[in-house]
């Protein structure tokens, strides 16, 4: 349907209006009349009523009709770096960011809309048509904020110009969308899952579930034809360390039954990759701190400035307002019974046997352990700094710790952390 100027004169929309304010006329009348939406109808409201007798359809054009040629050059040079980083299979995105490509352009003092770099990018050959999407095999619904944290990983090529793949962890609050950690990591492990959930934990408190996958890291799942089926553990008889972290804290674990399920945390996942990938093509980064300063901007811009399709509203806002009005199932953090310390309920968990030299091995190494009988089993909880290189290692025994000692890191090449 035309433009309202061009098909009605300023003298009939004027008479339109007036009825309506005399509360002859409904609203939704006159906007069938005219063709035109509410957000129209009210716009052309508030101007009859600040003049009734100038009022004039006519109307000024703010923006010119064209683009300046130099405008139109840096967008093809940003739509032309985009082909090249979609068709890179090495990175992890495989289709086009209209809408980071606007951005990057808006910082370059270029105003334009999607619809028009979609335009340009539809004769450059750089568009792609939206694939049809799947429906999910299963979706989680809280209705609280700690109610279930969704925890996952990604492990790609951030970079083009770097030649290393790096794991992002990122922990998402599945009620307001907040993404409450997120880091990158030289190499996945259960030390780095674990020290996600403490900085989470610290930070908002105990969350009553942890939704992840079934990876090896948070859950042990025994083959269906393994050989040794009848001389091994089942799935979930075992403990695997992250696990064990849960459990002392008493958080409730659930597990994805497939990648389809875990939706909420992977369409995040996605649009940190395209942001990161993309900035990191431009910058020309190599080095995993400057790739964790572009995750840093992207996690603000993300939490504190962007309005979530699925909820409408800024995760950090919605977060924020969820915890002053009450709604949480977050748990104060508070040490478990006997600990003493947040080292004995994030760390990695050992059994050993005292020997009949009040002694224990691990990894080669023999370690005194005074005041506890011969033959009882002791608990070691081993908490290795990476970034100084030394691993603390201490023993429990009946609710006490009897035992604390600290090696190199670099003794202990065997051990995985």
């Amino acid at each position: 349907m035309g433009q309202v100027h061009k098909r009605f004169t300023a003298e009939q929309v004027r008479v339109l209006l007036k009825g309506y304010c005399q509360g002859t006329l409904d609203r939704l009348a006159i906007e069938e009349t005219l063709g035109i939406g509410k957000t129209r109808f009210f716009a052309l409201l508030r101007q009859y009523r600040w003049g009734m007798e100038e009022f004039s359809l006519a109307y000024q054009r703010t923006t010119p009709t064209r683009l300046p040629a130099s405008a139109e050059k840096q967008i093809e040079a940003e739509l032309m770096l985009e082909k090249g980083l979609v068709e890179d299979t090495s990175l992890p995105i495989s289709n086009y960011n209209y809408a980071a490509i606007k951005d990057r352009l808006a910082k370059h003092g270029v105003i334009v809309s999607s619809p028009t770099i979609i335009a340009r990018a539809k004769g450059l050959g750089c568009y792609q048509p939206h694939p049809r999407k799947k429906a999910h095999d299963r979706e989680v619904l809280t209705t609280a904020i700690g109610a279930l944290i969704q925890h996952d990983a990604s492990h790609h090529r951030w970079s083009p110009y770097a030649n290393e793949k790096w794991a992002l962890i990122t922990s998402l609050d599945d009620f307001s969308r907040k993404i409450l950690y997120a880091d990158f990591v030289e190499q996945e492990s259960t030390w780095a899952h674990i020290k996600a959930a403490e900085s989470v934990m610290l930070t908002y408190g105990i969350p009553l579930r942890y939704y992840v996958d079934s990876l090896r890291v948070f859950r042990f799942v025994q083959g269906r034809d393994s050989i040794w089926r009848k001389h091994v553990l089942q799935t979930d008889e075992a403990d695997p360390q992250w696990r064990q972290v849960m459990r002392v804290l008493g958080v409730d674990v659930v597990y994805a039954l497939s990648p389809a399920a875990k939706g909420k945390v992977e369409r995040p996942y996605r649009w940190l990759q395209d942001r990161i990938v993309r900035t990191c093509a431009i910058e020309k980064i190599t080095a995993i701190d400057d790739v964790r300063a572009v995750l840093k901007a992207e996690m603000d811009r993300y939490n504190n400035h962007q309005v979530h399709s699925t909820t409408g509203e800024v995760p950090s806002i919605r977060f924020a307002r969820a915890r002053k009005e009450g709604n949480s199932l977050f748990r104060p953090f508070a040490l478990p019974k006997p600990y003493a310390s947040t080292k004995d309920v994030f760390c990695l968990r050992e059994k050993r046997m005292v020997n009949g030299y009040r002694k224990i091995s691990l990894s080669n190494h023999e370690i005194v352990v005074p005041n506890v009988p011969l033959r009882e089993e002791v608990e070691v909880h081993l908490i290795p700094d990476v970034t100084r290189g030394a691993l603390e290692v201490r023993i429990w025994h009946d609710n006490r710790m009897v035992q604390s000692v600290t090696y190199p890191l670099k003794e202990f090449p065997g051990v995985h952390f």
